[in-house]
């Protein structure tokens, strides 16, 4: 069992104070000034996350804040992470990006991927920003790309500290998915068959079985340029299992009226738009649905105006930085 220690975790902690900068300035890491790393507890395992308080801050203030969840098996470093948090810090919100456990600079088995502990992991973040001197308690939002679109829409569907959603990518059944993803037959009794010799070698070795990323989540070669660096390739079955039991559509009709925003590619060649359709099937009211054409699966990217418009535009209507 590989475990993971944060290196962020030296003296900084829950009780850390918060950072104030006048100017938001970038270094060539792509890091401001504005950040600060920052380590919390999810269960008994230590998690590391970066914090980045908007510019012109002050320490009187209380600003709503944003989680921001990272995909699958992958780190807070990815785009997917970073973007969004230097976007809606630019418009005023607290941030925060963190590696969930086994992923990244936090502790956990590496490659253990979750559905239902990432959700703890979420939930554990959400407690770490309450207790943040700049950031409203009651006005702490989610936003995921991909898995942890589904992960972020399952958390505010059980904690209802959440004030708000925004999914990209995201998805409400694990078995649907799975059977948009491995279409063919042939291509669905593999994935069955390897769901199936995962629990036999658990059972019979008390050990997990390996299984590829791609055999788990596949996705087209000329898409795999935008998983980031240091992303997880190999889980146990355990994982996939997680993933095909995981249905945030159970869920996500308990966030009403805290408003939730869908967002999807038209045509996405990893996650099937159907799942994010069912999702808004499921959903109470507010709940907004877009599907943009002409992008796909991974939509984040800050040159991608048309999806940013969508979003900062729903933020003026439901969540604000001025309540």
């Amino acid at each position: 069992m590989q475990f993971n220690k944060p290196r962020s975790c030296s003296g900084v902690g829950i009780n850390s104070d918060p950072i104030n900068v006048a100017d938001l300035i970038l270094n060539a890491r792509g890091r401001s000034v504005n950040d600060q790393d920052v380590c919390f507890k999810s269960g008994q395992l230590s998690l590391a996350g970066v914090i980045r308080r908007p510019a012109g801050l002050k320490s009187s203030e209380r600003r709503p804040a944003f989680i921001v969840l990272h995909g699958f098996g992958s780190t807070m470093e990815s785009d997917n992470a970073r973007v969004p948090c230097s976007r809606l810090s630019a418009l005023g919100y607290v941030t925060m990006r963190f590696d969930m456990r086994g992923c990244g600079r936090s502790e956990g088995e590496k490659g253990r991927v979750i559905c239902l502990e990432q959700v703890a992991d979420t939930c554990a973040a959400v407690s770490f920003m309450a207790s943040q001197a700049n950031v409203d308690p009651q006005r702490i939002a989610v936003l995921g790309s991909s898995f942890g679109a589904a992960v972020a829409v399952y958390s505010a569907g059980v904690d209802d500290r959440i004030a708000a959603v925004i999914s990209s990518g995201g998805w409400g059944n694990g078995e649907t998915k799975f059977r948009g993803q491995h279409s063919t037959p042939d291509a669905w009794a593999k994935f069955v068959a390897m769901l199936e010799a995962g629990r036999a070698h658990k059972q019979r070795t008390g050990d997990s079985l390996m299984v590829p990323r791609y055999d788990i989540v596949p996705i087209p070669e000329h898409m795999r340029t935008h998983v980031a660096p240091g992303s997880i390739q190999m889980f146990p079955a355990e994982t996939a299992q997680s993933m095909y039991d995981f249905k945030a559509e159970a869920v996500i009709g308990k966030i009403a009226p805290r408003p939730v925003l869908l967002l999807h590619s038209a045509k996405d060649s990893v996650t099937p738009t159907q799942q994010s359709i069912d999702l808004f099937n499921h959903a109470g009211q507010p709940c907004d649905l877009h599907l943009f054409s002409e992008t796909d699966h991974f939509m984040f990217a800050d040159t991608n105006l048309r999806v940013w418009t969508v979003i900062d535009d729903w933020l003026a209507k439901y969540f604000p930085v001025s309540a």
